[in-house]
C-alpha cells in the first residue's frame, strides 16, 4: 500500500500548528491591545522612514542649496520625527510586555490547575523538578514566541518595508542591487532549523537535570551531610551543567553560523550601492542628499532583514519550551473531575472493603480480593509485614488510586460513585511522613479547615497537645515551621499535624504508621493526641509497633495482599499466629513502653 507524505498538520506540536494555536487561543484574547502596539509600531516605522528621508534634505540643503534656515527647519523636523518614534516605541513596548506577563501569569496558572487535577500515580512516575522547568522555562517561551511574531510582523517587517519606500524613492535600480543578497541567505538559514530543534530540546531536559540535582541536595541535605555526599553531588551537578553548557555552546555556533555568510553577502550588496551611488551622483548629476538618504535607509534596514531572516531560528528554539508545557495541559488529566457525582452521605461511617483487588502495575498484585469491615465509631488496626498493602488500603480509600476489581462501601455507598472531593473532606489522614508548608504554625493547622477562627486553633492544638510547645516559642502561633517543617522536631510537626486533622472534624480517620518514626517522650505525647483525634470516630490505623494498637477493636494481619488473621488483641495472641509471632518477636527485641495505646472510646 503507497504511503502518503507526511502532512505538517498530522504532527500537534509542529512548529506552524503550535504557531498556529497560539496566536489563535492566547493572543487573539488581546486583539485590541496588539492592535494599538501594531498602530504605534506603524507610527514609529514611518516617523524613521521620515527622518531617514528628512535627512537627505538637510544635505541638499548644506551642499546644493547652502541654505541655513532650510537645514534649521529640516533639522528640526528630524528632532520631532524622531521624539515621535521614541514615544511611539516606547508605548508598543509597555503595551506588549503587560500582555507578556498577562500570559505568562495565565498559562502557569493553567499549568497548576492541571497538575492539581492529576492523580498520585501520575506524580509517582516523574520528579517535580520536571514540571518547575515547564512552569518557569514553558510558560516564558510562549509568550518569547508571540512576542517574536508581533515584533516580526508590527516592528521588523514595517520598518523593513518603510526603509525600502526611502530606497524605492530615492533610486529603483539601486534598490534591486541592495536585495540581491537576500534569497542566498535564505536558503543558507533553512538549513539550521533542524538542527535548533534538537539542541533545544536537549537544552531544556538539560536544565531541567540540573534543577532536579540541586532540589534534591538542598531538600536531602541532612542525608547529604551524613552521608559526607557533598563531592557526589557536587560531581553530579557539574556534569549536569557541563552537558548543558556544551549544548549552550553548540547552539551558538548553529544559530550565529549565518552570521558570516550574511555579512559578507550584506557587504557585497553595500559596495555595490556605493558604487553604483557614487557614480550616479558624479556621472549622473543625482543629488548628495538623495544618495546619503538611500544608504541611510539601506544600513537602518539591514537589522530588521537580519532579525526576520533569523526569526525561522529564534522560533523554533522557543518552541520548543512551549511545547513541554503544552503536552502536559494537552494530556487527559489522570483523575478526571468528577463534582458531577452526588456527595457523599455519611449516617455511621461504617467502611468495608468486598472482595478489593489493586495492582500498581500489570501481573504484581498488592492487594488480593480484599474484605473487612472498619466498625463506626471504633479503631480497626492494620498490622503485618512491610509491602503487605497495608498502606495502599488508606491510599483506595482516599482514591488517590481506583480499585481494580471489588469495591469500597461506606455506608452503602461505594466510593466510586461518589464524587472524591465529599469523600476526602469527610476523612482526615495523618502519616508518619508528615508534610507541612512554608508558612506559621497557625497556617498550617488552619489548612485543616480553611476560614477556622483563632479559639478553633487554639482548641485543636490543645487536644493535639501542641499547645504548650507552641507558646514556647517567642512567636507562639506565628512561628514559621520552615520548609518541610524543618524548624520543628518530628514529634511537633506529628503533633502539628494531629491538630490540622482535628480541626477537620472528619468522622473517618486514617492513621498511617503517625508514631513509627518518634522517640519514646514524643511518641507518648502523640499519641496521647491521637486518642482525641480518633474518639467516636471510625479510624482505620496501620501500626508496626504493636503495643499502640493492643487495645484496637479490630486487629487485621496483612500479608501478601490478603487478611490472614483478624480479631482483638487477646484473642489473637491466644491463637498462637502471626499476631503472635510479631508481637512475641518485638517484644523480644526490646522492653514494652508504658504508652497508652489506641482506643476509639477511650
Amino acid at each position: 500500500m503507497a504511503q502518503f507524505p507526511k502532512k505538517i498538520t498530522d504532527d500537534p506540536y509542529a512548529a506552524a500548528v503550535l504557531i498556529r494555536r497560539l496566536v489563535t487561543e492566547q493572543g487573539i484574547v488581546y486583539w485590541r491591545r496588539y492592535l494599538v502596539a501594531f498602530a504605534l509600531m506603524a507610527l514609529a516605522a514611518g516617523a524613521t522612514a521620515g527622518a531617514t528621508y528628512v535627512l537627505g534634505q538637510v544635505i541638499n540643503q548644506a551642499y546644493v542649496d547652502k541654505n541655513i534656515p532650510g537645514i534649521a527647519m529640516f533639522s528640526g523636523i528630524t528632532v520631532l520625527l524622531l521624539f515621535i518614534k521614541g514615544v511611539a516605541t516606547y508605548g508598543h513596548m509597555v503595551i506588549l510586555t503587560k500582555i507578556s506577563n498577562a500570559i505568562l501569569a495565565a498559562n502557569q496558572r493553567q499549568l497548576f490547575a492541571k497538575l492539581m487535577r492529576e492523580s498520585v500515580g501520575f506524580f509517582s512516575e516523574r520528579h517535580s523538578s520536571e514540571f518547575l522547568a515547564r512552569l518557569t522555562a514553558g510558560a516564558k517561551s510562549i509568550t518569547d514566541v508571540l512576542n517574536m511574531l508581533v515584533n516580526a510582523i508590527g516592528r521588523d517587517l514595517l520598518m523593513l518595508l518603510a526603509m525600502i519606500g526611502v530606497m524605492v524613492w530615492q533610486d529603483p535600480l539601486m534598490s534591486f542591487i541592495g536585495l540581491v543578497a537576500v534569497p542566498p541567505a535564505m536558503l543558507v538559514l533553512r538549513k539550521l532549523v533542524k538542527r535548533i530543534k534538537g539542541l533545544a530540546f536537549n537544552q531544556f531536559t538539560g536544565t531541567a537535570d540540573i534543577m532536579e540535582t540541586m532540589q534534591e541536595s538542598l531538600q536531602g541535605i541532612r542525608t547529604v551531610k551524613a552521608f559526607t555526599l557533598e563531592e557526589t553531588m557536587q560531581k553530579r551537578i557539574d556534569e549536569n551543567i557541563a552537558v548543558v553548557e556544551r549544548n549552550a555552546n553548540k547552539m551558538a555556533r548553529v544559530a550565529n553560523r549565518s552570521n558570516p555568510l550574511m555579512e559578507m553577502l550584506g557587504g557585497f550588496a553595500v559596495a555595490g550601492c556605493l558604487m553604483y551611488g557614487g557614480y550616479a551622483v558624479v556621472a549622473l548629476n543625482a543629488t548628495p542628499g538623495a544618495f546619503f538618504s538611500f544608504m541611510t535607509a539601506f544600513l537602518m534596514a539591514t537589522e530588521p532583514a537580519k532579525r526576520l531572516a533569523r526569526l525561522n531560528i529564534d522560533l523554533n528554539s522557543q518552541l520548543v519550551g512551549a511545547r513541554m508545557l503544552l503536552e502536559v495541559v494537552d494530556s487527559p488529566a489522570s483523575e478526571q473531575s468528577d463534582d458531577d457525582k452526588p456527595s457523599l452521605k455519611l449516617s455511621d461511617a461504617r467502611i468495608e472493603l468486598r472482595d478489593v483487588s489493586f495492582s500498581y502495575r500489570d501481573g504484581e498484585t498488592v492487594l488480593n480480593r480484599m474484605s473487612f469491615t472498619a466498625e463506626p465509631g471504633k479503631v480497626t488496626a492494620l498490622v503485618g509485614p512491610s509491602g503487605g498493602g497495608k498502606s495502599t488500603v488508606l491510599a483506595l480509600l482516599l482514591r488517590f488510586y481506583e480499585v481494580t476489581q471489588g469495591d469500597i462501601v461506606i455506608d452503602g455507598q461505594s466510593i466510586g460513585a461518589v464524587s472524591r472531593k465529599s469523600l476526602r473532606a469527610q476523612t482526615a489522614y495523618v502519616g508518619q511522613d508528615v508534610y507541612l508548608f512554608r508558612d506559621t504554625i497557625r497556617s498550617n493547622i488552619a489548612f485543616g479547615r480553611p476560614g477556622a477562627s483563632e479559639d478553633e486553633i487554639v482548641d485543636a492544638a490543645k487536644a493535639a497537645c501542641a499547645h504548650d510547645f507552641i507558646m514556647g516559642f517567642p512567636l507562639g502561633y506565628d512561628t514559621p515551621v520552615g520548609e518541610h517543617g524543618t524548624q520543628l522536631s518530628g514529634g511537633q510537626r506529628q503533633r502539628i499535624a494531629v491538630a490540622r486533622a482535628l480541626i477537620k472534624n472528619a468522622p473517618i480517620i486514617l492513621l498511617d504508621e503517625a508514631t513509627a518514626a518518634l522517640d519514646s517522650e514524643s511518641e507518648r505525647q502523640v499519641q496521647e493526641a491521637i486518642e482525641h483525634l480518633c474518639r467516636n470516630r471510625t479510624t482505620i490505623v496501620i501500626a508496626h509497633r504493636l503495643h499502640t494498637i493492643m487495645h484496637a477493636d479490630a486487629i487485621l494481619v496483612v500479608e501478601g495482599g490478603e487478611i490472614v488473621e483478624q480479631g482483638r488483641h487477646d484473642e489473637l495472641l491466644r491463637r498462637g499466629g502471626r499476631y503472635a509471632s510479631f508481637f512475641r518477636l518485638q517484644h523480644r527485641d526490646s522492653s514494652p513502653l508504658e504508652l497508652a495505646p489506641i482506643s476509639a472510646t477511650a
